[in-house]
């Protein structure tokens, strides 16, 4: 018990006096948010979509608003030597040399933290990874390390989420490693995989919130939006003959069930007939989209007669 004793106020002396002046301290709080900007997620996910199966990681760039928003306005890669469990930067000239070409561009953010990708195994952190951010951390503690699975992503879910190291004098002391004066950062479930890998002991988990402004949204609107030349374009004569033959199939399927509705007598019964395919509107639907495919496959191949 002695010894105990002495351990403990050997490590408070050491790491800045008692235990009051460490509580008194300030320290990063529970509702400290990363906001990560539209482009910055769509470079984050392409890139770690290029590198499958490999694990690729880059630079996030963006200021500290205030003590509880850090904004992430852009991320870049870098050179990096990876594997399908560990990655690890290779050049650490480059980050230097990338920051003052992007300030010759309009880019002055600065390096608020890393990313990297998990192909296929959920965000956590590996040793590597803890060692890593830790080297972010010494040249500024506010750095954050964002992990994203670009296999577990789909359409309207993105699986990722950020990380910060805790410090291993506050665990040996039993501090918390963040203050709580807010819900925001245990709103979100912690997977076993991440609690068996360290999470809330080597490092904890921080909110993640996205936002864009005018300009990102008629870009991500622009995306999926079809030109004009689109409805020039002639597909495969084959396939058209197929997908005619197909439609001719439905058009005799829904006559037959629409006539057959009519000679019921319940066509005009709303109330029969809640729940049930109506023909009438699926087969003057059908009607419709055969119509336009042909009038464009034909005009389309007039147009590449003519032209070509």
């Amino acid at each position: 018990i002695f010894f105990r004793m002495n351990f403990a106020q050997l490590l408070q002396n050491g790491f800045g006096g008692g235990a009051n002046a460490s509580a008194d301290a300030p320290a990063v709080d529970t509702a400290e948010t990363i906001s990560i900007s539209s482009l910055s997620l769509l470079k984050m996910l392409k890139h770690g979509r290029a590198g499958v199966p490999m694990e690729v990681m880059g630079l996030m760039l963006g200021q500290f608003i205030d003590d509880y928003t850090i904004h992430v306005h852009d991320v870049f890669a870098m050179p990096q030597s990876g594997t399908a469990m560990t990655v690890e930067a290779v050049d650490p000239v480059f980050q230097t040399k990338m920051l003052d070409m992007l300030k010759q561009v309009g880019r002055p953010e600065m390096v608020v933290g890393w990313y990297h990708s998990h192909p296929g195994f959920g965000c956590w952190l590996s040793g590597v990874d803890v060692n890593t951010q830790q080297s972010f951390e010494q040249l500024n503690n506010r750095a954050v390390a964002v992990v994203v699975d670009p296999i577990q992503s789909v359409k309207g879910k993105v699986v990722i989420d950020a990380f910060r190291c805790i410090n291993p004098s506050a665990v040996v002391l039993g501090q918390e490693p963040r203050q709580t004066t807010s819900n925001v950062g245990h709103l979100k479930k912690p997977s076993i995989q991440a609690l068996l890998h360290g999470l809330n002991r080597n490092y904890y988990s921080m909110p993640i919130s996205y936002c864009k402004h005018e300009l990102e949204q008629k870009m991500l609107l622009n995306l999926h939006k079809s030109e004009w030349a689109a409805g020039l374009k002639v597909t495969d004569w084959d396939k058209h003959e197929k997908s005619l033959e197909e439609l001719l199939q439905a058009f005799k399927d829904l006559s037959a069930g629409y006539e057959k509705l009519i000679r019921s007598g319940k066509d005009t019964d709303e109330v029969a007939n809640v729940g049930k395919l109506n023909s009438k509107n699926h087969l003057e639907m059908e009607i419709t989209n055969t119509m336009n495919t042909c009038v464009n496959q034909m005009l389309g191949t007039m147009l590449d007669a003519v032209i070509f």
